[in-house]
């Protein structure tokens, strides 16, 4: 006795006109097995009459009590399987809660998914600015990443600490490779230019003073998405999988200039001439065919920062032949100090 599933695959041989004896051997039987399933439509009958042999399966014990937990998951449907496991027990349910739990993970009931409405901005209006962490050989190293709304070009850069000063010269560094500015830049709560968001209790934003200014400077607007809205930001977050998956994952860096070498190869080699899962577009290209224009125009100068930027002193082990030298304090308690009065007086 043949199974089904092996009846449907010789009927299907035989419409792919296949002969007799190139289906006895594909198959693994003789021809004559061949002839008696052909003969009188017998495998047509098998075939039809027959289909797939499904085995029935036994009733559990958690069967009975089904009804109990359909009606608990659909007024409570995050009820856990443990406290479930308690309630059908004390009903009368004698098996364990492995059972259980693979029965309620089945129907328990799933809530619809938020839809997501996708907020689309017109040409050279806003652009999405925000940072993502990577870790290296050498140390952690932090990922600028500024997305034009409209094109979805993309830029990138690597610094070593994430300050105002690190967005304000990865900014001015977009600006020039974008070939202009967008009218409005959307943060994420970023600490370097939003010092308090008091929107939630109908407050105001509260930017950084100087970030202010360099805004001002270049001609855009500051915007900030509200607390626990991400989705706001979209078309920078999922740019940093993208990074993530695409550039970081499975490449070996030297150092900090090779990182930044491959990911400004990467970015005109790859993630800007790709064809955009979103737009259907080249980033490139429409940012060049509708995007760039639109771009408010390139100060003239860079922003000149109102305050002083912070400097480091190496310490070396040979003095400089400018450096004035250390004088030695010596240290004593105040004990010592009065005798020493006494003594002169």
């Amino acid at each position: 006795m043949y199974g089904w599933e092996r009846l449907v695959v010789l009927q299907h041989l035989l419409d792919e006109g296949l002969s007799k004896a190139a289906i006895a051997r594909q198959l693994g039987v003789s021809r004559r097995i061949i002839y008696y399933w052909l003969r009188d439509g017998q495998l047509q009958r098998d075939v039809t009459v027959a289909g797939p042999r499904v085995r029935a399966h036994a009733p559990t014990r958690l069967a009975p009590y089904h009804a109990i937990i359909g009606e608990r998951l659909t007024t409570y449907p995050e009820l856990s399987a443990v406290r479930l496991f308690e309630e059908v027990r004390a009903a009368g349910y004698s098996g364990g809660i492995t059972q259980l739990r693979d029965y309620v993970a089945r129907v328990r009931p799933r809530p619809e998914p938020e839809p997501v409405v996708r907020f689309e901005t017109p040409p050279g209006h806003q652009a999405q600015v925000d940072f993502a962490d990577f870790r290296f050989p050498w140390g952690k190293r932090h990922a600028l990443l500024v997305v034009l709304g409209y094109s979805r070009l993309l830029w990138l850069y690597f610094y070593p600490r994430q300050t105002m000063a690190t967005v304000m010269a990865g900014l001015e560094a977009a600006f020039a490779a974008f070939g202009g500015v967008p009218s409005e830049l959307l943060f994420d709560q970023m600490k370097s230019v939003i010092l308090e968001d008091r929107r939630p209790d109908e407050g105001k934003l509260l930017e950084n003073a100087e970030f202010l200014r360099f805004a001002h400077h270049w001609g855009f607007r500051i915007r900030a998405c509200r607390p626990f809205r991400a989705k706001t930001k979209g078309k920078v977050e999922r740019p940093v999988g993208y990074v993530r998956s695409n550039f970081v994952y499975g490449r070996e860096f030297l150092g900090d200039a090779d990182l930044n070498a491959q990911a400004a190869n990467w970015l005109e080699h790859t993630a800007n001439p790709r064809v955009h899962g979103t737009t259907g577009e080249v980033p490139r290209e429409r940012w060049e065919r509708e995007e760039r224009a639109a771009l408010l125009p390139l100060a003239s100068r860079p922003y000149q920062s109102l305050l002083p930027l912070p400097t480091t002193r190496r310490l070396t082990s040979r003095a400089s032949p400018h450096q004035r030298p250390l004088v030695t304090v010596e240290r004593r308690d105040l004990t010592t100090y009065a005798a020493l009065a006494e003594s002169v007086a």
